[in-house]
């Protein structure tokens, strides 16, 4: 078997005098342990058939390999309620124990389903600022209609209240002496409302469906200054007071948050002199309200994100459309969220809380916790079509009770003796799988070191086949002194005759090379030739920062390759909405797409309005948002795939050179026309017709008319053609005979034999007479 060294090479191999120096060149290298057979350093560490070539045993080979081993697995459960409800398995294995080799990679297997009738817990998060009056009227018996529709999904569902407003402090809310018990005091509009507040806990996770409606009923809305509200105060208070708000740890945690504005972020509560950050804890007082609204500033969204993580919670903005683009954004930031639109008067959210709910339980994705940072992890996931998606640790389109299947590749090795551990976690699952690690770094020979060994000329320690000199000897068999010199052994530190000595980078002392220090890093090899600082650089960095230099080349880390390690082989960036590398239309190159197809642009190449598929694509989209029709018609999949913005119009203009006309027939033979175009903020936009163009049927009637009168229109153009041929040929034979007349006349005329007939008329004639005479005449 032939392998490439690649950029490791044979120096990198001859760079090793010990066999943990071997064994981190590359997974594939062997050391030799024995002493007989192998007459040089350089040939210890090799591929371990070539070793055994050369005469070394096989068990004198130090060649560990990676394992891994399941600790446990129960199998996945089907059902989430009933008896065994506490027991619900929804990720297999649960417990596993690597062991890896330097810079080796193995792999392991997840499983991830989710089960039926699995127990939800919804905390509904409500605006209780002015401006959502209207939708506070709209819920008071919210909570009845919801449990009927939660428990077509789930057996097992309880509801909880809470409401928010913004930070009781000036510049937030209105801090005047005469607002401090209304707010709303002179606002013509409604005059009585009561104080601000940060966050209030007002209802328990419960199953009494009617408590809920008792506190919606009591609430009244309150009155702040400025726009935004303070919802992620509220947010992480109901995250983190995991006891006040009742979260069942074998439940599906929903938490709803209803508002019609934007909310204030982190460093936001500087306006108002708070400059300590939020320390992310459960801060509530006896009167279930948030204490440190006046104390601390507003999360962050890497807080928010965190504790919702640690908490399994699924976070639904429901939000009005004004305000959907700003949370649509944040659900890229925050792991295990999504935006729904809310009506003004919120009379939509019970089926935005259904979609929600179904949106997020037809989706599964893993996430990583306290992953070491010198060990590097590939994702592959398998969803229900069967094949395999490189890079990418999520699935979407499920059904309750799909099983999906990832692959997990790792590679990396620490310092020796470290034991490390992670944790594998489906976004918004209790479940979770664990994963320890150990590492194989250091060769089983080194435990069997002897000390003032006669193999070593008694001056060093023989481990692993070498001699490990002591202080002041050197050598192979440590027969030398430091500082004994020669003209016998200059020769044998040169790499060639002419070159220097040592790369003269060293001193030459008893048949070897002693490599200079350096404070740029360490020289080394037989001749010194070799060092570990004179690679490739980016930006700088040596090797980028993600490799190691080995004798002028770099060694890239797993998931990095090129000269300098600067391009890395991950392409979860690289991926389109659609599931495709660079949506079938270009590369992905250094984790960022190459867009190959003319006309085709965009982070991963999504945007084509050239393209010869863009009409058939995008034909797809306005089927399904348009028409509930074609073949994604599937409301999760449309929306999944169809984001683009569609503008619907009676007639359709084409007169934009940027726009791309598309038509199609649909299925009644009704012609549909729409435009493709790319706006300048990178936004796609099709602007289609609201209806397809229907050509309406022929009247009977017209059409035998059209027949009768083409028919008759004919027959008199034919009788016009024979009537003009006919005047024709009459005018041509009327001349023909003016001229033969008009010669005869002059004939007549000139010819000098002619004579006038005389003509009389006697009672008898003798005709026989006449006509002698007028043959005479003739003649």
């Amino acid at each position: 078997m032939g392998v490439n060294y690649g950029q490791y090479g044979r120096l990198a191999l001859g760079s090793a005098t010990s066999c943990e120096e071997c064994l981190l060149i590359h997974p594939s290298c062997a050391w030799c342990a024995q002493e007989v057979g192998v007459r040089t350093l350089m040939s210890r560490c090799d591929l371990s058939q070539n070793l055994q070539k050369r005469g070394c045993e096989a068990y004198n080979i130090e060649n560990p390999r990676s394992t891994t081993r399941v600790v446990k697995s129960e199998p996945l459960s089907s059902k989430g309620s009933g008896p065994t409800q506490y027991d619900v398995i929804q990720i297999m294995p649960q417990k596993i124990s690597l062991s890896l080799r330097p810079s080796d990679q193995t792999s392991f297997k997840v499983q991830v389903r989710q089960v039926e009738d699995y127990p939800v817990d919804l905390y509904y998060l409500m605006d209780l600022s002015l401006s959502m009056k209207d939708d506070l009227d709209s819920i008071r018996n919210l909570g009845t209609k919801l449990a009927d529709e939660m428990r077509k999904l789930t057996s097992n569902f309880r509801l909880g209240f809470g409401s928010f407003v913004d930070k009781n402090m000036s510049p937030f809310s209105y801090t005047a002496p005469k607002y401090q018990d209304n707010p709303c005091n002179g606002y013509k509009l409604f005059p009585n409302c009561v104080p601000s507040f940060g966050f209030r806990h007002l209802l328990s996770l419960t199953d009494k469906v009617d408590r809920f409606n008792e506190e919606v009923q009591k609430q009244m809305v309150s009155r702040n200054r400025d726009a935004p509200e303070g919802g992620f105060d509220a947010i992480l208070q109901a995250a983190v007071c995991k006891e006040r708000i009742g979260w069942r740890k074998e439940a599906f945690h929903l938490l709803v948050f209803a508002t019609d504005d934007v909310p204030h972020l982190a460093l936001d509560g500087k306006l108002g002199g708070l400059v300590q950050p939020h320390d992310g804890k459960c801060h509530m007082n006896e009167k279930n309200e948030y204490s440190g609204s006046t104390e601390m500033d507003y999360p962050s969204l890497a807080l928010l994100g965190e504790k919702l993580a640690e908490n399994n919670i699924y976070l639904i903005f429901a939000v009005t459309k004004r305000h959907y683009v700003i949370y649509k954004n944040f659900t890229t930031l925050i792991p295990g969220t999504t935006v729904e639109i809310l009506d003004a008067d919120s009379k939509n959210i019970i089926q935005l809380i259904v979609n929600a709910y179904n949106n997020i339980r037809s989706k599964v994705e893993l996430t990583v916790w306290d992953q070491p940072e010198d060990l590097s992890l590939t994702f592959t996931a398998t969803c229900q079509d069967g094949q395999p998606l490189p890079g990418l640790r999520k699935c979407a389109d499920l059904k309750i009770g799909d099983t999906v299947s990832f692959n997990v590749e790792l590679i990396g090795c620490p310092p020796p003796g470290t034991r490390q551990s992670f944790t594998v976690k489906p976004v918004g699952f209790k479940d979770r799988l664990e994963v320890s690690v150990d590492y194989r770094c250091d060769c089983g020979c080194t435990h069997r070191a002897r000390a003032n060994s006669s193999r070593c000329s008694s001056r060093g320690q023989y481990v692993c086949g070498t001699c490990r000199c002591d202080t002041g000897h050197l050598g192979a068999r440590c027969e030398c002194h430091e500082g004994e010199a020669g003209a016998v052994y200059q020769g044998a530190c040169r790499e060639a005759e002419g070159k220097q000595i040592c790369s003269g980078r060293g001193e030459c002392s008893c048949n070897q090379c002693l490599c200079y220090e350096s404070e740029f890093g360490k020289i080394y090899g037989t001749f010194c030739e070799c060092d570990d600082f004179s690679c490739a650089r980016h930006k700088g960095v040596l090797c980028s920062g993600h490799g190691e230099c080995h004798c002028g080349e770099c060694k890239c880390h797993a998931g990095y390759i090129g000269d300098n390690c600067n391009c890395s082989t991950e392409t979860l960036s690289c991926v389109s909405d659609d599931g495709q590398i660079c949506s079938g239309r270009g590369n992905c190159a250094c984790g960022r797409c190459q867009c190959t197809e003319p006309g085709a642009f965009g982070d991963t190449c999504e945007k084509c309005p050239t393209c010869p598929d863009a009409c058939g694509t995008k034909r797809e989209c306005i089927e399904c948002r348009l028409f509930n029709s074609g073949r994604l018609a599937d409301n999760q999949t449309c929306q999944r795939l169809c984001k683009d913005e569609i503008i619907t119009v009676e007639t359709l203009k084409t007169e934009d050179p940027n726009a791309v006309l598309c038509l199609y027939k649909t299925e009644n033979e009704c012609v549909m026309k729409f435009t493709y175009s790319e706006h300048a903020s990178g936004m796609s936009v099709l602007t289609a017709l609201k209806e397809p163009e229907c050509g309406a049927a022929p009247d009977a009637m017209t059409v035998l008319l059209a027949v009768v009168g083409s028919i008759l229109l004919v027959g008199i153009v034919l009788l016009a053609i024979w009537k003009l041929v006919i005047t024709v040929h009459d005018r041509r034979e009327f001349a023909r005979f003016q001229s033969a007349r008009s010669r005869a006349r002059y004939e007549m005329a000139c010819n000098p034999l002619y004579k006038q007939p005389i003509t009389s008329h006697p009672v008898e004639t003798d005709f026989s007479m006449y006509s002698k005479s007028y043959n005479g005449a003739t003649h």
